[in-house]
């Protein structure tokens, strides 16, 4: 049997997506607790998280969101990596307080978003180590928060993976805005 790389794309995506969300749950954790979420997204669900991406710049105008939302469409697979929120109890002082009952409502625990920064750094490592080209994406994770695919997260990334012949993700051109 002869298998042409080609047509063999979007199984090698898919794979090395999921050994990206084991690195991200097998990543170090702050004080061992685990509060990583992860879920992969093709086909179709790329093309809502793209749309919703749109959604997301017409309420706040950062014309960023629709060229990251242009761009996913190139992707095979996109990794989302978030955090469920929880109070680590350490009184570190670094989210801006100077004990954890201090904390207002809203403010996350710096621990929280140090430890999904780790995940993703993991998951980026996994992907080089495959040789997929990647782009970690504020947008698109956040596109993907507001739709509620990692149930409880308040902070999630995304990172699209693509196997093409050039790297999607970079040398972008700013997206035109059409509503003039």
């Amino acid at each position: 049997m002869i298998y042409n790389e080609r047509d063999l794309r979007n199984e090698q995506a898919l794979f090395v997506a999921r050994q990206m969300m084991t690195a991200a749950r097998t990543a170090p954790k702050g004080k061992g607790v685990d509060i990583i979420e992860t879920a992969t997204v093709t086909g179709n669900e790329i093309v809502i998280l793209s749309e919703k991406m749109k959604q997301l710049y017409e309420t706040n105008g950062m014309k960023f969101f629709l060229r990251d939302a242009d761009n996913i469409l190139s992707a095979q697979a996109v990794v989302l990596i978030g955090t469920r929120p929880k109070e680590q109890g350490l009184n570190c002082g670094h989210c801006g307080y100077a004990a954890c009952a201090d904390r207002k409502p809203g403010v996350p625990c710096a621990i929280n978003t140090i430890d999904v920064g780790i995940a993703v750094g993991s998951a980026c490592a996994t992907a080089a180590d495959f040789r997929v080209d990647t782009r970690v994406m504020f947008s698109a994770g956040l596109a993907a928060q507001n739709l509620q695919w990692l149930e409880g997260c308040e902070c999630v990334l995304a990172i699209p993976v693509s196997i093409a012949s050039k790297n999607p993700f970079f040398d972008r051109k700013p997206k035109e805005d059409n509503k003039k």
